[in-house]
């Protein structure tokens, strides 16, 4: 554990004895496990719904021909089946696949709605559900997952459902009450909002859902309470510690790797973390910043407006936040699972997702 966290608050960009290929196997292992019962489910839908569910998943073109699509990462049900195993063990990690699978569901289900209210025309490298089907068929097949993930638990025998579908109902109410007052600070001046309104919106955004995640694979493994709540709190911080970092990317990542265009966040004039973090400094940078996000977006200040939020600091504060709030998640993750090679997997997950370019 102590190598571990050294390795950590060295920042995102270092790289450590966990980085790369045993979470490139975990969840490579958890896409077996999981694709199956995902597709089955999203097999049940309705036709209208299925189809743009498919598409959606990357399984399908839009005429309905097979498609061999790029369905996610799968991160959110790898965080339940390893957090599953490291409390329980194998047994625990079998039981848990459908509760993985409703996470992956109401994580869909979030990302076509954000679509459509972002306005975001690509993702996973081709065009975004809305941009193909209309924004009614992309609003529609979300709410379908989203029921669909509640329904997984309900019909569930394991002991657990019952106590998972009302977690993950009550996340998802926490999850539009974040995304709620991410379009509401799109409305207001580039000096109204602050750091801890940003960071609180961004925890309930991201962190709720990978918390979440960790959390229904402790109560399929049985665990008490308090290992829990100590491993939905280090799904939060590692989840923030996700978004500071998909921030990141999403002002300077590559949209080559990324599947989404450069610089849509401060082309909406988002107030991202890495731009309120700029945007608070202080010094002539945030005051320049402040000045470009008052006027309406200019595809030719694009990269003058990147600059300018790095150079009031955000990127920087964006990174060293990010490590911090590692840090954080490490000492949760211990309080549930003190012996580290139990939580090797769950490690090597958090580190995947902080240490990212895409």
């Amino acid at each position: 554990m102590a190598e571990f966290m050294t390795e950590t608050t060295r920042g995102p960009t270092a790289t450590g004895p966990l980085d790369g290929p045993e979470a490139a196997v975990i969840l490579e292992r958890v896409r077996a496990s999981v694709d199956p019962e995902l597709r089955a489910a999203i097999e049940s839908l309705p036709p209208s719904m299925r189809r743009v569910a498919l598409y959606h998943f990357g399984w399908e073109h839009p005429d309905g021909t097979p498609a061999a699509g790029n369905a996610g990462k799968a991160i959110r049900p790898a965080l339940v089946l390893t957090a599953a195993a490291a409390l329980g063990g194998p047994a625990a990690r079998a039981a848990a696949v459908r509760a993985a699978v409703a996470v992956e569901l109401v994580h869909n289900f979030t990302l076509l709605h954000d679509d459509v209210m972002d306005r975001d025309t690509t993702r996973r490298h081709r065009p975004t559900v809305w941009a193909v089907f209309g924004d009614a068929d992309a609003i529609l097949a979300g709410d379908a997952l989203q029921a669909l993930a509640l329904r997984l638990l309900a019909e569930d025998p394991h002991p657990a459902s019952s106590a998972a579908a009302a977690r993950l109902a009550a996340c998802v109410v926490e999850l539009c009450a974040g995304q709620h007052a991410d379009t509401a600070m799109e409305k207001r001046g580039p000096g109204d909002v602050g750091l801890d309104e940003v960071l609180g919106m961004a925890e309930a955004k991201t962190g709720a859902l990978l918390g979440c995640a960790c959390a229904l694979g402790a109560l399929y493994a049985g665990a008490a309470d308090e290992d829990v709540a100590a491993l939905d709190a280090f799904g939060r911080e590692a989840g923030l510690a996700f978004q500071l970092i998909d921030d990141v990317i999403g002002i300077w990542g590559d949209p080559s790797r990324t599947g989404k265009p450069a610089g849509a966040d401060l082309a909406a004039r988002k107030k991202s973390l890495p731009v309120v973090a700029a945007l608070t400094s202080g010094g002539p940078a945030a005051a320049e910043l402040a000045a470009l996000y008052e006027m309406p977006y200019d595809k030719e200040d694009l990269q003058e407006t990147a600059l300018a939020v790095e150079r009031a600091g955000g990127r920087d504060w964006a990174q060293a936040q990010a490590a911090d709030r590692m840090a954080r998640a490490m000492q949760e993750l211990a309080r549930a699972v003190p012996d580290p090679e139990q939580a090797g997997g769950l490690l090597a997950l958090a580190e995947y997702v902080t240490r990212r370019s895409n």
